[in-house]
């Protein structure tokens, strides 16, 4: 089992692919930090040899932002927003959806399971 950036990552699967589940690096990075190792594409996880994953390792360590320090600047930004009180920064504190998607049927997700309202009765048409 490989051990890149604090994830383990599968050993059965491609490296292209095995390399997307740390977060912040997808298909297109992935394939970016092979051609950077010069790591062919149909190469398994199980078959890379030390010297491989080391180099692999330095790559992303070097040129891109993964993991904990992503997910903190991510926080950060949101934070950021919020302190400003701007209308992106009003909908994160609220918890609603942040780039104008319908609320008025749909984002369950954002706002939570539905809660029922007293004294509402149902409309029949």
């Amino acid at each position: 089992m490989a051990r890149i950036a604090g994830v383990n990552i599968p050993t059965q699967k491609r490296v292209s692919i095995a390399l997307t589940y740390i977060h912040g690096i997808g298909r297109k990075k992935a394939v970016e930090i092979c051609g950077k190792c010069a790591i062919p594409n149909e190469r398994r996880v199980n078959d890379l040899t030390e010297e491989e994953v080391i180099r692999i390792r330095e790559t992303i360590d070097t040129d891109y932002l993964v993991e904990g320090d992503l997910r903190r600047e991510v926080a950060m930004n949101i934070k950021r927003l919020m302190d400003l009180g701007c209308y992106r920064g009003v909908r994160h504190r609220k918890g609603l959806p942040v780039n104008g998607q319908r609320t008025h049927t749909n984002a369950r997700t954002r706002k939570g399971p539905a809660r029922a309202i007293a004294g509402k009765k149902k409309v029949t048409k």
